[in-house]
């Protein structure tokens, strides 16, 4: 199976499943700091900004700071500013910016500044999917190169974990010839544990004409720490090992070896026009069973909307290092930056 076929196999898989179509009952009430009422379809809340779905007017975004309490008896999975998750549903407070936390055994009183994040638990597929689809392409005529770029992801959102399916296809041409070709596409689940930690499980797989690399197959083990996750950023880091299986153009034997991963994981949200989303990681894998050898890896992604919050503008800029690649006659690094139009949902 080509790389092509890998990550359009994981797509189909995500989307083809049985969903029913289910109307959302627009219940919900948020009162804004200026005194007015709006009634509608609390959709979710993170980074500072409330998805919220009403009659006309369709779905907007509401800033966290203009609200002034909630009322909603739906199931939601709350995340608070000091870590603690609450499963429940939210009463209104005659305190200013405050809401009451239901649950099944208590009543909460809350200020609504420590509310991080907010999801609604649902019982349909469909309802806990969310993600973009991201198509960037780069053409120069005097060179004839084109770069053509497909990425994306998908979250599958359960109490208290989730499921991500990412993937990322760069591909380089010249006149008719594929001249390289970057390739990733990975599978993780993580659950939220205590006071800011993290388990999680990644399977992926990737491919790197310009390092050398066929086909490498990764499972990784980490625990993540967030540092900071308030209205306007998410700042978190992970550590620990990286189970490596990898075929190279010039051996046709897979290579099992296994290796520390070091990862840190920046995400920044501007909810004022116009709005802003910048998304950058950074690892760091030494191997532990083929001493010397490091790899690392950066990737940066701003975003601005245009139109409206579904529909981003922007580039993605990436870099790969690996110290020891099969043989001399492959590079050490391989970078590249695209423009880029993405669409997201949910």
């Amino acid at each position: 199976m080509n790389k092509v076929s890998i990550y359009i196999l994981l797509f189909f898989t995500a989307l083809i499943v049985p969903q029913k179509k289910a109307i959302a009952q627009k219940i919900d009430t948020i009162y804004h700091i200026n005194g007015n009422i709006l009634t509608g379809d609390f959709k979710n809340l993170t980074y500072g900004v409330v998805l919220w779905k009403m009659d006309g007017m369709g779905t907007i975004s509401l800033e966290e700071v203009k609200i002034n309490t909630i009322i909603s008896q739906k199931k939601f999975e709350i995340k608070m500013k000091n870590d603690l998750i609450y499963f429940g549903s939210f009463a209104a407070s005659k305190t200013k910016r405050t809401v009451f936390i239901v649950t099944a055994d208590k009543k909460e009183l809350v200020n609504i500044e420590d509310i991080v994040e907010v999801y609604p638990i649902k019982g349909n597929f469909w309802k806990r999917v969310s993600g973009d689809f991201s198509l960037g392409f780069n053409y120069s005529k005097g060179s004839d190169i084109a770069t053509v770029v497909f990425s994306g992801n998908l979250d599958y959102r359960k109490k208290i974990s989730y499921f991500n399916l990412s993937w990322n296809d760069n591909n380089t041409y010249q006149g008719d010839t594929l001249n390289a070709s970057k390739t990733n596409v990975g599978i993780a689940w993580q659950r939220l544990l205590k006071k800011g930690w993290s388990a999680e499980i990644g399977v992926s797989g990737n491919q790197n004409t310009e390092l050398g690399t066929k086909i490498r197959w990764e499972l990784d083990l980490m625990g993540i720490k967030d540092i900071s996750y308030n209205s306007w950023n998410r700042l978190y880091v992970g550590s620990g090992l990286s189970i490596t299986s990898e075929t190279n153009y010039n051996d046709p034997l897979a290579k099992n070896d296994l290796a520390g991963i070091f990862q840190a994981v920046w995400k920044v949200y501007k909810y004022t026009n116009p709005k802003v989303w910048v998304d950058a990681n950074m690892s760091y894998i030494p191997y532990l069973t083929d001493g010397g050898r490091y790899r690392t890896s950066f990737n940066l992604n701003p975003k601005v909307s245009v139109f409206s919050d579904n529909l981003k503008i922007g580039f993605t800029f990436y870099y790969n290092y690996d110290s020891e690649p099969p043989s001399e006659a492959y590079s050490t690094n391989d970078y590249g930056i695209n423009l880029q139009l993405s669409y997201s949902f949910h």
